[in-house]
């Protein structure tokens, strides 16, 4: 989901949210485009005694706490898998063998972004958020720009996605 120009919340405002689970008692997203200034690397000495090879910052993944959180490409370590070939995972032991490293592609959240049942469906009614598929370029990604490129992307795709076509005139002059 990408943040639409009107969402001026300060903890979604600009931001690209990963939809990892979505369901009748609600939903729980990671923000993918809020890193910290803190690498992975340097928060894992202060919290496991394990080795760590992970890359790259430690990200805000929403205003809510949450443990340790890891987006990647390792079934084997997977407790769901999000969209094809795109697992989550916040059980300690998968989350310490994903920052030992290997060959998968991961990132790694702290908080999560959650909305109860029918929140999300009316912030979406109201024109907050416009939905896109998820792709590997946009979820590793880690240009700070990544919500200007979705938002492009997005418009491309659909123009004035914001724009609730009901409330559209069938008369442009009585805009």
């Amino acid at each position: 989901m990408i943040a639409s120009p009107q969402l001026l919340d300060p903890n979604f405002a600009r931001s690209v949210v990963l939809m990892v689970q979505h369901d009748e008692g609600g939903a729980m997203g990671l923000v993918l485009n809020q890193p910290s200034e803190t690498r992975v690397k340097e928060v894992w000495e202060q919290v496991s005694e394990t080795a760590c090879e992970a890359e790259g910052y430690l990200y805000h993944g929403g205003p809510c706490e949450g443990p340790l959180m890891v987006v990647h490409t390792d079934e084997s370590l997977s407790e769901m898998e999000i969209v094809p070939g795109l697992y989550f995972s916040a059980e300690k032991e998968s989350v310490q063998q994903i920052a030992a490293g290997g060959e998968r592609r991961a990132k790694f959240f702290v908080g999560y972004a959650g909305w109860g049942p029918g929140q999300l469906e009316a912030e979406m009614e109201e024109g907050a958020w416009l939905a896109t598929t998820a792709s590997d370029e946009t979820i590793f990604s880690e240009d700070e720009d990544e919500w200007q490129k979705a938002l492009e992307a997005t418009a491309r795709a659909r123009p004035f996605p914001w724009v609730d076509p009901k409330l559209i005139p069938d008369d442009p002059s009585v805009n």
